[in-house]
């Protein structure tokens, strides 16, 4: 009986010190809460979206160091091309330079600048063209017009038209820019159900309610597809403006680069460009699923 007594005293002392030592900071008890919430983390992962691009960018450098080194001459001339191993030299050397962040510092203030100076014409063009048939006829014929035409045949008139250099530039990627975006929320627009507005006409809401609570919000999905095309387009039209009347930026570090024989720095300026407009982009898209979730 004793024994018994002495038994279970034992074991709930134990089970009151495991307790008291998993509380504990570094506790095992902790630390295997731990572990678990990273392997429930790694299982979330969907690692075949991770691989195969990693493979897919392995294969090509693999492809661009052939080519380089054995200075393939098959269709394409790839004897003055450098080697990834090069490439990577030149851009140790340049991250370390002020020019190099100077240059990438104005290409960034004159996309941002260009770039919200289109969205906010091109979104209020866009309602308006989609809202309005007779601003629609106003407006249309100027976009149609316009928009074919090449940021780069662009360059003479904006610097005759402009009194600096740098507006010139801006006003250059401002049009590349503002087109995707005025066509992409003109056609979301439209696409507003008429059942949607008779809805909230029906409740009351007048054509201006309308206009900011059913209009605007269901074509969001499309206003942001819009910008997210200027946004590339508007990094086309900077380097145009950059190369040919430019001083500073990414576009002429690569145009330098190319008049001083300096072919590592081109394809540096070329990357630093992809990766650039591809991190621009890609802020659209998570701002919008942020700020406006409902546009899933």
């Amino acid at each position: 009986m004793s024994s018994s007594l002495s038994d279970s005293t034992n074991r709930e002392d134990l089970h009151s010190v495991i307790a008291a030592f998993d509380t504990k900071s570094g506790s095992p008890g902790k630390k295997s809460d731990g572990r678990e919430k990273i392997r429930l983390f790694l299982m979330r992962i969907n690692w075949l979206s991770l691989v195969i691009p990693l493979l897919s960018i392995a294969a090509g450098l693999a492809a661009w160091q052939f080519l380089t080194e054995s200075q393939t001459r098959f269709i394409l001339d790839f004897s003055n091309i450098p080697t990834p191993v090069n490439v990577f030299h030149s851009f140790r050397d340049a991250v370390v330079t002020a020019v190099f962040w100077r240059d990438i510092y104005w290409s960034m203030y004159r996309i941002l600048v260009a770039f919200a100076l289109g969205s906010v014409l091109g979104v209020t063009a866009g309602v308006a063209m989609g809202y309005s048939n007779i601003l629609k006829l106003v407006i249309a014929p100027y976009i149609e017009i316009l928009r074919p035409i090449p940021a780069i045949a662009w360059v003479p008139m904006a610097i005759l038209i402009w009194p600096t250099t740098e507006e010139s530039i801006i006003f250059i990627t401002f049009l590349g820019a503002v087109f995707p975006i005025v066509l992409n929320t003109w056609d979301g627009v439209r696409r507003v159900p008429n059942e949607l507005v008779k809805a909230a006409r029906s409740l009351g809401a007048n054509r201006v309610n309308v206009l900011f609570h059913v209009v605007i919000p269901y074509a969001v999905p499309n206003i942001t597809v819009g910008m997210a095309l200027g946004m590339g387009s508007a990094w086309f039209a900077l380097l145009a403006g950059e190369m040919i009347s430019g001083r500073f930026g990414i576009g002429y570090f690569t145009w330098e680069a190319y008049q001083l024989i300096q072919y590592g720095n081109i394809i540096v300026g070329m990357l630093c460009i992809g990766v650039l407009s591809s991190i621009s982009t890609g802020s659209i898209y998570y701002l919008k699923n942020k700020l406006v979730p409902w546009a899933e």
